[in-house]
């Protein structure tokens, strides 16, 4: 497997009225394809931050990211959109479901970017909710799911597109212990089964337990890289 994010010297800096904050100091970082990742370190780490730089969320104000081959500091903003689009799969806290849309529509939000036809979307929508055990509640609006649910969902959401990453911000954050662990659980199965590159932002020393490294961040430095 070959290197598929690498940072260079990779900084963020945000303008606070005439302050500048500093969030991210100089990351240099490698990671490889299908790779399953945690990072951690205590609020205001500038954890969220890299993950949203290394998903082309947004944009850094100094130094390199590649992601596949591609530089994304060298992308405007309407590219990034489009590259973001065609190989990132992001997962949040809070699942971001549209709540007048069932599962099976939900999980077809993204392909209404792409030139696949109805019966094309349906299909694929269908096979990320059996990919994440939900087959049987593709008909069920967000209200009528459990929050572990609603997650597998928002999971399915995100690949559904088949993206080269996956982004997780805190995936079960809002979750008790049992969901939590069906969660991860269905992350650790998409990375070691489906070969997906998996980055996971979490506070949860036992979720990151299912990642195969765990990355430290304090005060937007890299303090350590251990195996878990």
């Amino acid at each position: 497997m070959g290197t598929l994010i690498e940072t260079r010297d990779l900084s963020k800096v945000y303008e606070r009225g005439k302050q500048k904050v500093e969030v991210l100091h100089h990351i240099n970082l490698d990671i490889a394809e299908g790779d399953f990742l945690a990072l951690m370190g205590p609020s205001g780490s500038g954890k969220t931050t890299l993950l949203n730089l290394i998903g082309g969320l947004d944009t850094p104000t100094g130094g390199s990211i590649t992601v596949a081959g591609q530089r994304l500091d060298q992308l405007s903003g309407g590219t990034l959109a489009k590259w973001r689009a065609a190989h990132v799969g992001f997962v949040f806290q809070f699942y971001n479901l549209m709540p007048m849309l069932t599962a099976q529509r939900n999980v077809e939000l993204p392909l209404l970017l792409t030139k696949l036809s109805a019966a094309q979307r349906r299909k694929n929508a269908s096979i990320a909710l059996q990919l994440v055990g939900l087959a049987d509640r593709a008909t069920h609006k967000p209200s009528e799911l459990s929050g572990g649910q609603q997650q597998r969902v928002a999971i399915a959401r995100a690949i559904v597109s088949d993206p080269t990453l996956l982004v997780c911000d805190e995936p079960t954050g809002d979750l008790d212990r049992q969901s939590a662990e069906e969660v991860l659980g269905l992350l650790r199965l998409l990375n070691r089964e489906h070969g997906k590159t998996i980055m996971m932002v979490t506070h949860d020393p036992k979720a990151a337990e299912y990642a195969n490294h765990t990355l430290h961040l304090d005060k937007g430095t890299l303090v350590e890289q251990a195996m878990a």
